[in-house]
């Protein structure tokens, strides 16, 4: 019995270092982020991406991935891409991984998942956010 509790106690003691390390990391990362979503408005966003193209949702999600934010502005953003023409398949990819894709954040997942965890999810929700916007626009187009 005694030698479970030392191994309950130690176990405590490593989780409890590996998150006061990591807080402070998690904390610059959300200021990194926050300092960028503030700095670019969305009329910027829509700039950058072309109205109508088949690559439309590709460079969506590309921005999405580079422009993380969190997902209370993702609805403004949308409404914004939508009011300024650009397609449907390209906004659904840039919100989905504007919320699952992080380039900003990858340096802490990383550092407490493991690298190949991290980088592996990220680019399987990039691929994923891509493939939802076409998936939209698709059944929009056949639904509608």
């Amino acid at each position: 019995m005694m030698e479970q509790d030392s191994k309950a106690s130690r176990a405590a003691k490593q989780t409890a270092a590996m998150v006061v390390g990591t807080v402070p990391i998690i904390i610059g990362v959300l200021a990194l982020t926050s300092l960028v979503t503030a700095a670019v408005p969305p009329q910027t966003i829509c700039d950058l991406l072309p109205m109508e193209s088949l690559l439309a949702p590709f460079l969506g999600g590309l921005v999405g991935s580079i422009a993380a934010g969190h997902p209370v502005v993702s609805y403004v953003l949308a409404g914004e891409l939508q009011a300024a023409g650009v397609g449907l398949a390209t906004t659904t990819a840039l919100i989905v991984s504007w919320v699952t894709v992080g380039i900003f954040h990858l340096p802490v997942e990383a550092a407490i998942l493991g690298a190949r965890f991290a980088i592996w999810r990220n680019v399987i929700c990039f691929v994923l956010a891509i493939a939802t916007g076409y998936a939209v626009a698709f059944l929009m187009l056949v639904g509608g």
